[in-house]
């Protein structure tokens, strides 16, 4: 299923209107107290955005990911961030394609109508990093349960989530004939689970992102909490993580909208000397570049989410619109800074919190190096070099 771009204007006037109710100083008050945007996400969940993916059996929109990263595009295109909810879109690929009947009557609808968060993804450990088959949190079978020991980090919105897409290992990795076997994915209900094995610990960040440290002791969590068959996880968590690739280029490409919109109108109306900066190539050069870079990084995006869409492999294209995306969304933040000069700095202005916020995607979900990786080995066949 494929969704026209003109088809979605009416979708995308609701996102501006709805943003429009959170302007700068809103984030700058929950960006200075570190705190969760409660009323923006509360707000998004009403308006049916934050169930765009939710098939409609289930109480959601059934809208394609196209969709779905058109959303959260004109999110950060609006000023506005869009990390504080956008793991229920990417990690709904995993429950929606590999998750049991009764996993999807339990809890899909509950997630449509806000009742329940699924915003917490935990994948990621101290010691693996982006190595995603040397994690070592351990899933043992006991009985009609499993048990959980191990630790995961950059956790984020665990603080704010119900539930968690977890990966963990059931089979050790020295058990296996591929690393990427023994990899089992569970959805977990945090709700039951904080205090009776399962610590959560924040971590503050350079920008407000609400990201956290998950600690497991012996968490006993139900066998059907099991999500698909046991130790197929590795290849069920891809799905959802080009999905996540294609929606956070996405929201570069927004946040590249909105510094290029930001630094053009500041240029236009600043004057010095006697005339307005803009009028100067030194500075309408930065500023044109940066506008074609984001439109570059935009084909390549939309063409990753066709292809997902169309349940073709788009491996090679999400990992590349992502990179492209948050190369762009980067320069257009330093340009908008350097148009802006001292003023870039001044909080009222928002640049600078846009300015750390974009940057995280040089380094996340995956680095830049990691992708060029990926490219190298398996899209030009290069000798494998890690």
């Amino acid at each position: 299923m494929t969704t026209e771009l003109h088809d979605l204007e009416p979708i995308l006037e609701t996102v501006r209107k709805l943003c429009a109710d959170f302007p700068g100083a809103y984030w700058r008050e929950q960006d200075r107290e570190r705190a969760y945007p409660t009323a923006f996400v509360e707000a998004m969940t009403a308006s049916g955005l934050l169930g765009a993916l939710i098939p409609e059996t289930y109480g959601g929109s059934g809208l394609p990911l196209t969709a779905a990263a058109a959303i959260l595009e004109e999110v950060h295109a609006c000023g506005a961030n869009a990390a504080a909810l956008h793991a229920q879109m990417y990690t709904m690929g995993t429950v929606l394609r590999h998750g049991s009947p009764a996993q999807k009557s339990q809890y899909l609808p509950r997630i449509a109508t806000g009742e329940l968060r699924l915003q917490a993804f935990g994948v990621t450990e101290p010691t693996a990093g982006t190595d995603t088959t040397s994690i070592t949190t351990r899933a043992e079978r006991r009985g009609d349960t499993y048990v959980i020991n191990g630790q995961k980090v950059w956790t984020s919105r665990a603080e704010h989530s119900d539930l968690m897409i977890l990966l963990a290992r059931t089979t050790p990795k020295d058990q296996v004939n591929r690393k990427t076997e023994g990899l089992s994915v569970f959805l977990v209900d945090m709700r039951e689970a904080v205090g009776k094995g399962l610590t959560i610990k924040p971590i503050r960040t350079m920008f407000n992102h609400a990201t956290t440290e998950i600690f497991f002791d012996n968490l006993v969590i139900p066998a059907s909490s099991l999500i698909g068959e046991e130790g197929k996880g590795f290849r069920y968590i891809l799905d959802g993580m080009n999905a996540e690739r294609i929606l956070i280029a996405s929201e570069c490409i927004g946040d590249g909208r909105w510094f290029v919109e930001k630094a053009s109108n500041y240029a236009r109306e600043r004057k010095v000397f006697g005339r307005p900066i803009g009028q100067n190539q030194g500075v309408q050069f930065p500023i044109a570049r940066a506008y074609a870079d984001v439109r570059a990084a935009k084909l390549m995006t939309c063409e990753a989410a066709r292809l997902y869409d169309m349940g073709q492999p788009a491996g090679e294209e999400a990992n590349i619109a992502k990179m492209l995306a948050s190369e762009a969304s980067w320069r257009a933040a330093d340009m908008c800074i350097q148009t802006h000069g001292g003023f870039g700095f001044a909080e009222e202005y928002d640049v600078e919190r846009k300015f750390r916020e974009t940057r995280l995607y040089q380094v996340a979900p995956i680095s830049t190096n990691l992708i060029l990786s990926f490219v190298a080995e398996h899209v030009l066949h290069l000798p494998r070099s890690y």
